[in-house]
């Protein structure tokens, strides 16, 4: 007979932003976020206390799952932030340490939690509605009549992810290529509904990253007996491929589901051995060329198929089905009970044997014009190779993004300055219709600004890793960074903005961030088109990370308790 044991009651905790608890750990993990922010931001390394994998890293995506929390609190903003980032993938650190700072300023300027929501919602509608208007003052257009746009907003990602060790050449190089492959992805000559296409990613350890390419078509790892002679594989017309899903190792548990009556005697092995090697008779029959399989062949039946000169490739995997199905215009065989239909055949236009490092693979070339192309991406070791190619993953989905909305920000802190001058000034030139909207006073209405300002300008200021200061011009309210040496009479000159749009010039006047200073308009600034950005950020993902960061500081702040279960 079992033990009966009392259940323990439920742990509830009221109002747990006034637990000073949650508090310190709010503050430690925005602390955590913000030393990694932008391209000089510190590496954390991540393990268990009881072993296992030890993760380097300062991505978003890879961080905060890493990171495991007792408490909930804490877990609902980092799940909210992991949402944002598996649908955007980028902009992740900059909604946390956003949606943190929001959550801090409340508390500290005493507001209720209603009237900081409030607050938050309005001034969150303000940017929002700015932010998408065509005369934005921190919008930039992508011309995809050029690459140098993609090429920028590309390497601003790649360069925040400093776990990646590039030199500037690398990052060049590694920007371009992820250009070229999501081009490549783009279908040119599509009517109707277009489909993108795929980038397989194949990862070399060891080698130099400029030794980094992109390849149209399908490379695959090579069978260790395939030797192709370049004096025949010079096709006029295309290669007749097959693809099966089905296993073909000749096993009883691959013929599928159902009742198998077995007479005594038969030798059932021999038996699918034999309607194996009919099927591949067929195959041979119908000229096929290279024969692909996803899981394991026979290896009588592979012996058959390169006797009569087939290629063989097997154990494929099910990641490079789909690319290969594209590539090819092939329809997977799922079973070995029918004879194959000749719209199942695929077609390759040539193959040929690439080596990189110590792989060597089979390139499968496409009999036309494809959106399936394969990025080899080298580094000198796996966790440097391991965060590049997340870095490059995200930087073909911000890609990706730009086709919906061909638009970006700038980047280097000056989207944010520019946003919190802005929301400064516009919410003291409404601030009568605002205060009555909202119910509130004007001094809780001003407190509430000033600390959604602060938090956009805390995030700017994250940037700055080495005790330098953070700045902001006050005629077009854009991010600047002085070391933290500089004498006053240097002032002036402080090279380039963040997003490198504005050069110092002698006469500007300056404030730091997170001071008080007098509300004003940024200016917009001339439409020079030789001057051009060098830091750009996604338009569509820090929009929504705006969105989330406030969003869910407002949810932390409506929470009134916390129900644990202790059981």
């Amino acid at each position: 007979m079992s033990r009966l044991v009392k259940k323990s009651p439920s742990l509830c905790t009221d109002l747990p932003l006034d637990n000073t608890v949650i508090c310190n750990k709010l503050h430690l993990l925005r602390q955590l976020l913000k030393s990694c922010f932008g391209p000089t931001g510190r590496l954390k390394q991540v393990h268990n206390n009881i072993g296992g994998h030890v993760v380097t890293t300062s991505t978003s995506s890879v961080l905060l799952p890493a990171i495991s929390s007792s408490q909930s609190f804490i877990n609902l903003i980092k799940t909210s932030i992991l949402n944002h980032v598996s649908r955007f993938s980028d902009c992740g650190l900059f909604a946390a340490i956003l949606c943190l700072s929001l959550i801090e300023q409340a508390k500290q300027s005493g507001l209720s939690g209603s009237v900081a929501i409030g607050v938050n919602k309005h001034l969150l509608g303000l940017c929002t509605s700015y932010l998408q208007r065509e005369d934005c003052g921190c919008k930039v257009k992508l011309d995809f009549c050029s690459s140098h746009n993609l090429i920028t907003l590309a390497s601003s990602i790649i360069s925040s992810k400093p776990a990646c060790v590039l030199t500037e050449s690398e990052v060049l190089h590694i920007s371009k290529l992820s250009v070229q492959a999501f081009l490549l992805t783009v279908p040119c000559n599509s009517s109707g509904e277009v489909s993108l296409g795929q980038i397989v990613s194949i990862s070399v350890e060891g080698h130099p990253v400029l030794n980094s390419a992109v390849f149209p078509g399908l490379l695959v790892d090579t069978p260790d007996d395939l030797c192709l002679d370049k004096s025949e594989n010079q096709h006029s017309n295309p290669l007749r491929l097959v693809v099966f899903s089905a296993s073909l190792a000749g096993d009883l548990s691959e013929l599928g589901d159902g009742k198998i009556d077995v007479h005594p005697g038969v030798d059932t092995d021999s038996q699918i051995l034999d309607q194996l090697l009919e099927l591949v008779k067929q195959v041979v029959k119908d000229e096929v060329e290279v024969f692909v399989c996803q899981k394991v062949i026979h290896p009588v039946v592979q012996q058959y198929l390169k006797r009569h000169g087939v290629i063989v490739i097997e154990r494929l995997g099910i990641t490079l089905m789909e690319p290969l199905t594209q590539l090819t215009g092939a329809q997977p065989v799922a079973t070995l009970n029918t004879t194959i239909p000749a719209k199942a055949y695929g077609k390759v236009k040539d193959l040929s044997i690439l080596q990189f490092g110590s792989k060597t693979m089979l390139h499968l070339q496409p009999p036309g014009e494809s959106s399936i192309c394969t990025m080899i991406l080298c580094h000198r070791n796996e966790t440097m190779l391991s965060e590049l190619k997340v870095a490059c993953q995200k930087t073909e989905h911000v890609l990706r993004l730009t086709l919906r909305e061909p638009s970006a920000l700038l980047g280097g802190g000056c989207t944010e300055t520019h946003l919190a001058a802005y929301v400064r000034h516009k919410s003291m030139k409404e601030v009568t219709e605002t205060v009555s909207a909202l119910g509130c006073s004007r001094t809780e209405h001003l407190r509430g600004v000033d600390g959604f300002c602060h938090s956009l300008e805390s995030v700017a200021a994250a940037l700055e890793h080495d005790g330098g200061d953070s700045v902001m011009d006050l005629t077009h309210a854009h991010h600047w960074t002085r070391p933290a040496d500089v004498m006053k009479e240097q002032e002036d000159s402080s090279g380039f903005c963040g997003c490198g749009l504005m050069e110092s010039s002698p006469n500007q006047r300056w404030t730091y961030l997170n001071t008080n200073y007098q509300e004003f308009s940024p200016a917009p600034l001339s439409g020079d088109a030789a001057v051009q950005p060098r830091v750009l950020d996604s338009f569509t993902a820090k929009l929504n990370a705006l969105q989330v960061a406030v969003e869910t500081a407002n949810l932390a702040l409506d929470v009134r308790y916390l129900i644990q279960d202790m059981n």
